[in-house]
């Protein structure tokens, strides 16, 4: 007969009673509180998990022991999955799946190449907008430009330019003996800058000018020119007149001195030789004053140098001063006078006198800038090898005049980039 349990339940016949359970059964602990559903929630038993009745360690497992299943490779990641892991191939849903109906170009396509190039043209089309807004600012707000200067000159309403020159100084500027025109190396330089005023040759009409007319730019015959070529020497008390606007020079020369061959001196090397000598220069030159200070004698003063020349050869006169290359045709043309060099440390500049109108003078000196500057404008050349350097033979050891046009700048004129072809100078 079978025995009555403890606990008031009744127990099979031969089943052995459990030892030191304090009437608790035999199964492992959890399996009363989990069950087997609760079992399967993780995949395993509650006894895999070290859990125990009410504990929370198998529901909610904390980070470190998370971390333990997460790093073994034994077992599956945990529920938070390190980032660095990533998601898995199988879990990753294509973009097409995803978002049906959306359009996706590979690299390579040619609509992908299209947006690429369509983005390169416009930043171009951004850079060649800016460049042109600069471009245009600076040329709206610049110096003028040369067919503006032009206007402002007064140019366009002329059909000829009336040029103030010299008439009786060989080599420098000459008129015929009929009358018919003028020759020389101010007449080249005063053709060159007609020119690049827009004149033709037969639209420039040359008159005669005195030396003490210079300033007020009248000729001989009362008229108005527009410009004075006509070997006018730049002077800081010439520059204070505002009757008179001097361009950049065209020439450099030296004040010298002539005297005939059987003059008493055969070397005449300073001004100061000449003291108790009759001696003649031009009016209100440069030559003149210089020679005031150097002797007590009050010297001769002309017009015109063909007069001082004139008396010279009579014997009225001594000696002749003043620039070298107004003297130099005639001791070519007379082999009974002598060429003296001085050695004057002072430079006389020859420049274009174009009186106020600043219009006028920015347009010569453009004109200038470009003889200088442009090496196949040789128009400044030819007019020196035509007129001066055949001089220089009939007088040795003068400096007659430099054989290099004078350094010129450019001027204020506005050009476009394209068009400032010539190199800055630095004069």
């Amino acid at each position: 007969m079978a025995e009555e349990p403890a606990d008031g339940g009744t127990r099979a016949e031969g089943t052995a009673a459990p030892s030191g359970n304090h009437g608790h059964s035999d199964r492992r602990p959890g399996s009363e509180v989990g069950g087997p559903a609760d079992d399967e929630r993780e995949g395993r038993s509650g006894g895999e998990t070290g859990g125990s009745p009410g504990d929370d360690r198998d529901r909610w497992p904390d980070d470190r022991h998370d971390r333990e299943r997460r790093f073994d490779g034994r077992h599956e990641r945990g529920r938070w999955d390190d980032d660095r892991y990533g998601p898995r191939p199988e879990d990753v849903r294509p973009f097409e799946d995803a978002y049906p109906g959306a359009r996706i170009d590979p690299p390579g396509t040619p609509a992908r190449r299209g947006f690429r190039r369509f983005r390169l043209t416009a930043w171009i089309a951004l850079v060649v907008a800016a460049v042109v807004v600069g471009v245009s600012i600076a040329w709206v707000n610049g110096p003028p430009t040369e067919a503006e200067l032009r206007e402002k000159a007064g140019l366009l309403s002329k059909d000829r330019l009336r040029i103030g020159v010299k008439n009786d100084t060989p080599g420098i500027a000459l008129r015929s003996k009929d009358g018919s025109g003028f020759e020389g190396f101010d007449i080249d330089i005063a053709y060159m800058i007609a020119a690049d005023l827009g004149f033709r040759r037969d639209q420039v009409d040359f008159l005669s000018i005195e030396t003490e007319d210079r300033a007020r730019m009248e000729a001989q015959n009362g008229g108005v020119v527009d410009l004075v070529v006509a070997t006018f020497s730049v002077t800081p008390e010439r520059k204070m007149n505002d009757a008179v606007g001097f361009s950049t020079p065209y020439l450099y020369t030296e004040q010298s001195v002539v005297t005939r061959s059987d003059y008493q001196d055969e070397h005449v090397t300073s001004l100061g030789q000449l003291e108790g000598k009759k001696v003649c220069s031009l009016g209100t030159s440069t030559s003149l004053d210089e020679l005031k200070e150097e002797i007590k004698v009050k010297p001769r003063g002309e017009l015109l140098i063909s007069t001082c020349m004139e008396l010279l050869k009579k014997r009225v006169v001594d000696a002749v001063t003043t620039d070298a290359a107004l003297l130099a045709g005639f001791v070519a043309q007379d082999g009974n006078l002598s060429h003296h060099d001085i050695a004057l440390e002072k430079t006389e500049m020859w420049a274009v006198n174009a009186g106020s109108n600043a219009a006028l003078r920015t347009l010569v000196d453009l004109a200038l800038y470009r003889s200088y500057a442009d090496p196949q404008n040789q128009r400044w050349e030819e007019a020196y090898d035509k007129h001066i350097r055949p001089l220089l033979a009939a007088n040795p050891g003068v400096t007659v005049a430099r054989a290099q046009q004078p350094c010129a700048r450019p001027p204020d004129v506005r050009r476009w980039p394209w068009e400032r072809t010539f190199p800055l100078q630095s004069c």
